[in-house]
């Protein structure tokens, strides 16, 4: 950890009032030269980094053990007292910046990034949305809550959906329907409740926006977001790209599933198992064995990779395995005064486990890459970036799974499957992303015609071979399950310009394995100093997400598939 040059060294925050005397004696400061300006700079990225990793932990703790009361209330109140009152601040130390008669010499590598971030923060910066977020914080954490109490029961034994889901890869259908049956009409108990729930934070969101002086909370946040690289335009236009360049490789995908398990229907239970009718692959039973599996694939690949884990073992950095009371999902945190960070998930054993592990040590290790750079907002990159770390780990580590098999058609098979589950991954992520610009551009919807849109924009990037007969209620309400609409509107799109640029990564690793993973850390080692298209342009890759270059990556995506069958 860095030395503290502002905060006391054994400073602990308890209440608001333990942290004020330093946002006062920050606002005091006297900025009479550049230096001056540069120390403010310093001392600011000291204090955010400090109150970062103190609610870090508190929502790392909260996620852990979502029905602790006391964790809870550490959470609420860093939400409803620290957080309001450390935003009031916020815009007064940004205009301090900008308005800086030296704010011209700040000119070396990260400050214009970070100055156009501020001048954007100022724009859209008003102080009647302060209340408005913490009501909206407190809001979003009852999605966890809700989703994160559910439990069914299979064969007599309690389980996480998680933990059930596992089980959709019985090679048993009439077992995989029951498990089915049971994971979604448990999900539907809930429907109302989330259906409300989305609701409320939907008008609220639109009065952030309208208190901005934005016509809609998606230009609000695209605002928010720092998108300077894109707008809803390029969005459209990758959602037209999608449709007519990867549905209608799933048509195909679903067909083949079809006929090599001689079914009449596919239905949604079926999309996970084997369909040639072998057993679930078992990468690992426990998350330990898990994670020393992972840690020798990253050895392997780089040692320095490898360290980085071993390194978050040693500070007691993860909690893999799922169980009851914890919430659903995986997530990196990153840990700004440390530096090294924290990584959560639920696993149960299955294939997306060891995806899930390898995506977020990608995280990690931009993270770990980028904590010594001198400012918290050069440490603190866009989605785009970040997305881009974590998923061509996935793909560049593809040919060190034997590590979690023993058996090298097993091995063949996890891999095969990643790169289907891709596939999918970007007409979901196009399902999601136009749901959400149709949600916040007619804000005073109704639940029916909710339901309506997501059925009409669901169909549009489906396969239409799946047979959802008698299951229409479900299909109507699977945009629950993804947790981003609830807790973090519009961070959805990130995923498909990463993948994007993943597949363009792991292109450029077939053919050069150690430049292209060169290319990759230096990328990543920027942070947020650079522009994100000369952060992708240090990868070695484009940032695109034109419909030509769609169809490029594809080509090469059914080449990797027909190689890897063919092995």
């Amino acid at each position: 950890m860095k030395q503290r040059i502002f905060l006391p060294a054994d400073f602990q925050l308890s209440t608001w009032e333990s942290v004020l005397p330093y946002f006062e004696k920050l606002s005091a400061t006297q900025i009479s030269s550049i230096t001056d300006l540069r120390a403010f700079c310093t001392n600011r990225s000291e204090l955010e980094s400090y109150l970062s990793e103190n609610f870090a932990w508190r929502y790392i703790k909260m996620s852990c053990d979502n029905q602790n009361e006391a964790l809870q209330t550490s959470y609420a109140q860093f939400v409803n007292e620290i957080m309001p009152n450390a935003s009031v601040f916020d815009d007064a130390w940004n205009k301090k910046v900008i308005e800086s008669p030296f704010v011209n010499e700040l000119t070396e590598t990260g400050f214009p990034v970070m100055l156009r971030g501020l001048k954007k923060a100022i724009e859209i910066f008003r102080e009647e949305n302060i209340p408005l977020f913490t009501e909206l914080q407190n809001l979003e954490t009852n999605y966890g809550a809700l989703t994160g109490a559910l439990m069914v029961t299979i064969k007599g034994e309690e389980k996480t959906l998680q933990q059930a889901g596992a089980l959709l890869e019985s090679t048993d259908r009439v077992e995989r329907e029951e498990v089915y049956q049971t994971m979604v009409q448990k999900r539907l108990t809930i429907k109302n409740e989330l259906n409300d729930l989305y609701t409320s934070l939907i008008e609220k969101r639109h009065q952030v926006a309208l208190n901005a002086g934005f016509e809609n909370y998606r230009d609000y946040a695209f605002a928010s977001l720092g998108r300077f690289d894109y707008g809803p335009a390029e969005c459209f236009e990758f959602h037209e790209a999608v449709a007519e360049t990867v549905v209608p490789l799933l048509n195909e995908a679903a067909e083949k599933r079809k006929e090599e398990m001689g079914l009449d229907a596919l239905k949604p239970f079926d999309k996970a198992v084997d369909p040639l009718g072998r057993g679930p692959l078992k990468p690992f039973e426990t998350g330990e064995e898990l994670l020393k599996k992972t840690i020798s694939v990253f050895d392997e690949m780089d040692p320095f990779l490898g360290n980085c884990l071993k390194e978050m073992v040693t500070l007691d950095r993860f909690d893999l395995d799922s169980r009851k009371g914890k919430n659903p999902g995986g997530y990196n945190y990153p840990l700004e005064e440390t530096g090294y960070p924290f990584i959560f998930m639920n696993a149960a054993g299955t294939v997306r486990d060891v995806v899930t592990l390898l995506h977020e040590g990608g995280h990690a290790v931009h993270s770990i890459l980028t904590k010594d750079l001198a400012l918290n907002s050069f440490r603190n990159f866009p989605s785009e970036v970040a997305e881009l770390a974590s998923m061509s780990m996935e793909l560049m580590t593809m040919d060190l799974w034997g590590h979690y098999f023993t058996n090298p058609e097993e091995a063949k098979r996890a891999k095969i499957k990643h790169l289907e589950d891709i596939l999918e991954t970007l007409p979901w992520v196009a399902t999601i992303d136009a749901f959400q610009h149709w949600v916040y551009e007619n804000p005073s919807h109704t639940v029916a015609q909710r339901e309506e849109k997501w059925n009409e924009i669901v169909s549009k990037f489906s396969d239409t071979v799946t047979d959802w007969t008698g299951l229409a209620e479900v299909r109507s309400n699977i945009w629950q399950k993804q947790l981003h609409l609830f807790e973090v509107p519009f961070y959805y799109i990130e995923y498909a310009i990463a993948q994007l640029g993943a597949l363009a990564v792991w292109r450029n690793y077939c053919q050069n394995p150690k430049k292209a993973l060169e290319q990759y850390i230096a990328a990543l080692s920027l942070g947020y100093t650079q522009p994100m298209k000369t952060i992708y342009a240090t990868a070695g890759i484009e940032f695109n997400f034109s419909k030509p270059y769609i169809q490029e990556l594809m080509n090469f995506l059914a080449d990797q598939i027909k190689k890897i069958e063919e092995s």
